[in-house]
């Protein structure tokens, strides 16, 4: 680097970095790159190197202060990551090398978009330190995952091959309530909502949403047992515990959102979410037993009431999911970046991405011909 008084460091624990100074990097609120958030999944049991997850998070200073920083993790597998590479990892495998362990800025188990390099005209040189350190330490790779739509591109596309894909967001384009927002949708898509809304209530069924101080005890050994069951039915280990989602509740209790479904008094279901000053973020659901409608009302429309009744502008749901055009939620373009060191297999890759990102963009073209509105809305078009 041109400026002798910078430095970068790679710190085993979020704990050793000061808390305001990380947060003071963060171009908004969003709860996920806060040192609260990232700091609670080490304390809390969730990253551990069982799980393939070792904190190896990046920081940029310039003389003591410090300027620039990410979120960064050694992992010995690729669970929890939600952009897919187990084709690289099983290539590397045929070759007899080692994929793992590789470096990974992202947000474990949250696949949310947002700023990932913090730090105002630090970006160059984080990605740079980067692959300093996977040539260093003999890693295969570095992957920037869900990065931010204005987040700067890698200036070199010969190291850094930019891989996209679809999530499905609702915006909010200035609706009075939800029935203004049922207004805006074609006709039929409007009947089916409104009857899977209907199916939910001749069922008994009576939602409450909380915010994390608004939860007793009760209420979060059920909102983490909703949880825990849901991955272990999908044959997926709960890395999130307990103890983390009360550290939630207690450091950031005004963002975390939960909606709770009750069956004549009974808790049956929960969705919980985390908010920033504009968006919700859909996160995790769960629930005892199966009732028709009950996912869609708890998951999607409890949190397009909230949004509404709150003054948020958009609704990220969570990853994948097609079906959420029909309610509502439009595609939006994801971004992750990815460096792999050894250039017979990053040339093979890259042959790959190319031929990936040409079905990308067809499925794109599909997903916006299906969406469920009359007229196209002012706000939600694709993020570029």
């Amino acid at each position: 680097m041109s400026n002798d008084r910078r430095r970068v460091a790679f710190h085993a624990r979020l704990a050793d970095i000061e808390p305001a100074a990380w947060d003071a990097l963060r171009p908004d609120d969003n709860p996920f790159l806060s040192h609260a958030f990232l700091a609670g999944l080490e304390t809390h049991g969730c990253i551990l190197p069982e799980l393939g997850w070792q904190p190896h998070h990046l920081t940029l200073h310039d003389g003591e202060r410090l300027v620039g920083a990410a979120p960064v993790y050694l992992k010995g597998n690729s669970h929890g990551e939600f952009v897919f590479d187990w084709s690289w990892a099983e290539a590397y495998a045929r070759y007899g090398l080692d994929y793992y362990p590789k470096l990974l800025c992202a947000v474990p188990y949250s696949p949310v978009c947002g700023p990932r390099l913090l730090g105002d005209g630090t970006a160059a040189a984080l990605l740079d330190a980067l692959r300093d350190e996977c040539a260093g330490h003999d890693l295969s790779s570095a992957h920037v995952n869900f990065a931010a739509s204005g987040e700067p591109v890698p200036a070199d596309p010969e190291f850094w091959l930019e891989r996209n894909d679809w999530q499905f967001h609702w915006h909010n384009d200035g609706y009075r309530d939800f029935d203004d927002f049922l207004a805006a949708l074609q006709p039929k898509k409007r009947k089916n909502l409104r009857q899977e809304r209907a199916r939910v209530a001749a069922a008994g069924i009576e939602l409450q949403t909380l915010h994390g101080d608004e939860l007793d005890d009760a209420d979060w050994r059920f909102v983490h047992a909703c949880y825990a069951r849901t991955f272990q039915d999908k044959g997926n280990y709960p890395a999130l515990t307990e103890a983390f989602l009360r550290h939630l509740g207690a450091v950031m209790p005004r963002q975390l959102v939960v909606v709770i479904a009750r069956e004549h008094g009974e808790r049956v279901a929960m969705a919980l979410c985390l908010r920033s000053a504009t968006t919700l973020y859909g996160r995790y659901w769960g629930s005892l037993r199966e009732i028709p409608g009950l996912h869609f009302e708890t998951c999607y429309y409890q949190g397009i009431a909230y949004c509404l009744r709150a003054g948020l502008s958009r609704f990220e749901p969570g990853a994948q999911g097609q079906h959420k055009i029909a309610r509502g939620f439009l595609p939006q373009r994801t971004r992750s970046f990815h460096h792999i060191v050894r250039p017979e297999f990053r040339a093979a890759i890259r042959r790959a991405l190319r031929a990936e990102q040409a079905e990308v963009e067809r499925r794109g073209a599909w997903l916006r011909d299906q969406s469920p509105f009359a007229v196209p809305p002012r706000t939600g078009t694709e993020a570029s």
